[in-house]
């Protein structure tokens, strides 16, 4: 795993920028990356460019044996391009005009955006497209399709319902138009559906589904645009990336086609409280987690371009870390494989909007911060497993028997977070309960799509998989007859794509891969708890809960113990061919049931199951085992005694590594 670091020179007195480049290159860093922000740097007068000053930078990155990735500046638009076009910004829900000062606030299908952004990306192609020292581009800045409501994102809008659907009819259809008098006669009449002025409880929840889905198609299309131009340009040898924050809420990273593979941004630590004492020092392992499983598939490539070196100015408190934290980060992200690590930034500066955001270096751009020392270590160490590396290493059968796919899509994402039933549903911490239940298990978990191939895969969990169609159902009980092993959960299958619930009954369309019917759902207040007995054992539920009728009662793993529908099914298990399906038809908060019931799961795939407590991952990788210890206490590993420790010892401690090979 290779390690980089933005750099800022315009941040700095050119005078410094060799003993910066010396420095981050003496630490063993073998990349920077520069230039994202510096569009006024480049451009300062329309059509005038300036590309002096980031010669300079990248001929001292040669220098000094530092590779350079670019990022093309679209994040931010130079002050001069506003005050002359200011149609190039979003409108908000309220209809305010963005200004300059801040990123990410252009509008993406703007033609005036679009040229500007085509001309300084061509400037930058042309001159270093075939720079060796350049090894690669980013994309923006952390993509995040923002909702904009400004004219031409509207006749955008159009255009992308018109193409979906072709006739206005259909549209009327899909919208449900009939309710409440919606229905349009013509394209040119629909408007942006703004919750924040029709009314967010009332507001059309299919034309808002709709909505996000064009966000994020412009959001991609976007990036394509910018890879498209770049491609004619520039070598083979070098790669186009972006860097998707980790659980980005309205950018959708598969709906892009240009880019060679994806990156992401983590601050795992914003102040959060986490796990036990210790954890506001530690980090939220959920986030960095996710991270690593939605972008490293085992046949992809990923890095992280944004990794937090130390504590920030955004959180809700930002306490210093704890020492060696930032290093079990590094190790998390080795143990997830990916093929690089990079950290937002070398040195923190002393103005602007983030000069409490740590950097490698202190404020003088010398003195290490532990963040650094963090990360000169962790460089220093994978030298010790260069030296160790097996490149004939093979995947162990117990861990292949473990592999595991958590199926995502943001339609249902977005679907139930406007229409969540509950105040205490939430559709990341739910699909994050069930993924990080599959990693204290030992599993090697992926987030896929449902179009990826899912035979691979001794488990696929789909949790909340609201909106479905034939063509999946058929999908799923085939996988399923073939030998594999199928988790369903509340919330699955209720939905056409549209976001319409099926007439014919609460998860009629998954009735046969189940055996059983949903008869209907209940919640309860946050202080009030229902029991369920499963397995011998006795479980409080809260949330969410599915009243299930099975056809057979052996299938029967888990029924209601009160409430007026005492004896109902709550989890139900089904075999069809060669494999199982099983279907949990409850939320809990201490996630004690759905763990119980997915090991039972495990274990009749013939995968054996590790017990590793929250915040204690151990992962493989090219031969190598990685733990790591985002609680707050000590834990022991169950090394084998032949094994070879290389870094750390069998007590994990809180942010603590160890690397072993056996």
């Amino acid at each position: 795993m290779t390690f980089g670091v933005y750099y800022y020179p315009e941040h700095w007195d050119s005078l410094e920028w060799e003993r910066d480049i010396r420095n981050i290159s003496n630490l063993g860093f073998q990349f920077i990356h520069i230039a994202e922000f510096a569009w006024i740097d480049m451009e300062p007068e329309e059509g005038k460019y300036n590309f002096k000053w980031l010669d300079t930078v990248i001929g001292l990155a040669a220098k000094y044996h530092l590779k350079v990735i670019l990022g093309t500046p679209t994040s931010i638009s130079p002050v001069w391009m506003g005050i002359k076009y200011p149609e190039i910004y979003v409108l908000n829900s309220n209809y305010q005009r963005a200004e300059h000062g801040t990123r990410g606030v252009q509008s993406l299908s703007n033609p005036v955006w679009r040229d500007f952004s085509k001309k300084i990306i061509t400037q930058m192609g042309q001159r270093y497209g075939n720079n060796t020292t350049v090894i690669g581009w980013q994309l923006d800045n952390e993509p995040e399709g923002r909702e904009d409501y400004s004219a031409s994102s509207q006749v955008a809008f159009q255009l992308w319902l018109k193409n979906k659907y072709q006739t206005i009819a259909a549209l009327n259809n899909a919208w449900g138009a009939a309710f409440w008098n919606q229905s349009f006669s013509d394209f040119g009449q629909i408007k942006i559906y703004n919750a924040n002025l029709v009314g967010w409880w009332g507001a059309n929840p299919h034309a808002l589904l709709d909505f996000k889905r064009y966000t994020a198609d412009a959001q991609a299309d976007f990036l394509d645009f910018q890879a498209t131009i770049l491609r004619s340009l520039i070598s083979k040898n070098q790669y186009v990336t972006t860097n998707y924050t980790a659980t980005s809420a309205g950018a959708d990273p598969r709906r892009t086609y240009k880019l060679d593979f994806n990156s992401f941004t983590s601050y795992p630590n914003k102040g959060n409280a986490n796990i036990g004492d210790k954890g506001f020092r530690l980090g939220d392992p959920k986030e960095l987690s996710f991270g690593l499983s939605f972008f490293k598939q085992e046949h992809t490539n990923a890095g992280i371009m944004e990794l937090q070196p130390g504590c920030v100015n955004w959180g809700a408190i930002n306490p210093l870390l704890e020492p060696g934290t930032v290093r079990m980060w590094l190790y998390h992200c080795f143990g997830g494989n990916l093929s690089f690590v990079c950290s937002y930034r070398y040195r923190q500066i002393n103005y602007g909007s983030e000069q409490y955001h740590a950097g490698i270096t202190k404020l003088d751009g010398v003195t290490l911060s532990q963040g650094g020392k963090d990360y000169q270590q962790t460089i220093s160490e994978m030298k010790i497993l260069q030296k160790a590396y097996n490149p004939d290493a093979k995947m162990p059968k117990i861990i292949q028997a473990r592999k595991t796919a958590v199926l995502w899509n943001y339609d249902n994402y977005w679907s139930m977070g406007r229409q969540g039933q509950t105040t205490q549903w939430n559709t990341l911490s739910f699909f994050q309960k069930y993924l990080e239940i599959a990693k204290s298990f030992g599993a090697p978990a992926d987030i896929v799509y449902e179009n990826d191939d899912l035979n691979e895969y001794n488990i696929v969990i789909a949790p909340a998989f609201e909106l479905v169609d034939k063509t999946l159902i058929s999908k799923w009980e085939n996988y399923v007859k073939q030998g594999g092993n199928l988790v369903l959960t509340v919330r699955t299958g209720v939905k056409d794509r549209n976001g319409h619930i099926f007439r014919s009954g609460w998860g009629e369309i998954i009735s046969p891969l189940i055996d059983a019917k949903i008869d209907n759902f209940d919640h309860l207040p946050a202080n009030v708890e229902g029991k369920i007995s499963a397995l011998g054992k006795s479980y409080s539920w809260n949330n969410w809960a599915d009243l299930i009728e099975a056809n057979q009662k052996k299938n029967v793993l888990a029924i209601y113990a009160d409430q007026f529908y005492a004896g109902k099914a709550a989890v139900v298990t089904n075999t069809i061919g060669k494999g199982t399906v099983t279907y949990i038809g409850v939320d809990t908060d201490d996630a004690s049931l759905e763990r119980d019931v997915l090991r039972k799961v495990y274990e009749q795939a013939g995968a054996t199951t590790e017990n590793y407590p929250e915040g204690v991952y151990v992962q493989w990788r090219d031969g190598f085992w990685v733990a790591v210890n985002y609680s707050s206490t000590d834990y022991q590993l169950q090394i084998p005694a032949k094994s070879e420790i290389l870094i750390g010892n069998a007590t994990v401690k809180p942010a603590g590594v160890t690397v072993w090979k056996e």
